[in-house]
């Protein structure tokens, strides 16, 4: 099937009830230039599925800079695990330096995150996702109730296409609950973030993140500070515009 035969709103009802497992082989099976998008937290199921059905598979993660110490860490035992690169990708170095100067180091405290995220994480993501025709991510409905409550498992990816190249974005475990993803941890001894056993659900950078209480919800522990429909960085800008 070649890129323009790949129907992708048919293919996202066809495929909607199906196993991350079937949906990360169709991505898989259609796209050579595709890649998993890791970022230090359960998103290594994708990378525990994908390589028991291709052993080349290809992992980015974002760096912002900012991230805790164990998310670092994190990252090289996937690395090691599972024997792959990760193309670990980092901030424009005179943008981060340009906006420091002129915003501080929290200024996202006062005028929300938006703009900090714009420059770590959206400007980096867009600079590797226009190098490819589609990339696999692991957002789940149940992420978040403000933003993400409608989330294809495969659709045309409104936020980072361009007029040249039409990316196509894969989420296989949209359909999943945090339970779902814990039992695959569990059950196929999947590494994991050593800060999911100091309550931290939801993981970012550590200025923005922290632990949950009992019975609050995983996004909460994300700019906690905020309103919750704006909790997302702008990696996955095309949920808020549903």
């Amino acid at each position: 099937m070649s890129k323009i035969e790949f129907n992708v709103e048919e293919l996202a009802n066809e495929y909607d009830n199906e196993a991350p497992e079937k949906i990360i082989k169709l991505a898989l099976e259609n796209f050579d230039n595709i890649s998993i998008s890791f970022s230090g937290a359960e998103d290594v199921i994708l990378v525990d599925i994908a390589k028991k059905i291709k052993k080349d598979v290809k992992v980015f993660s974002l760096d912002t800079g900012r991230l805790h110490s164990e998310t670092y860490r994190f990252i090289e035992q996937v690395r090691e695990h599972y024997n792959i690169e990760i193309d670990v990708l980092s901030p424009d170095t005179e943008s981060l330096q340009e906006f420091v100067a002129k915003k501080g180091l929290y200024s996202f405290y006062k005028d929300g995150h938006k703009e900090c995220c714009g420059v770590r994480k959206v400007v980096p993501l867009r600079r590797k996702l226009s190098t490819l025709d589609a990339w696999i991510t692991g957002q789940r409905k149940d992420q978040s109730p403000g933003t993400r409550v409608s989330v294809p498992v495969v659709e045309n990816d409104g936020a980072f296409s361009t007029e040249k190249n039409q990316l196509v974005k894969f989420n296989p475990l949209s359909n999943w609950s945090s339970t779902q993803v814990w039992e695959y941890i569990r059950s196929n001894d999947v590494p994991f973030n050593s800060l999911h056993d100091k309550g931290f659900i939801s993981i970012g950078c550590e200025p923005c993140t922290r632990p949950v209480l009992p019975n609050q919800h995983e996004r909460e522990g994300r700019w906690w500070w905020e309103d919750a429909t704006q909790k997302e960085c702008g990696l996955h800008s095309g949920n808020l515009k549903k």
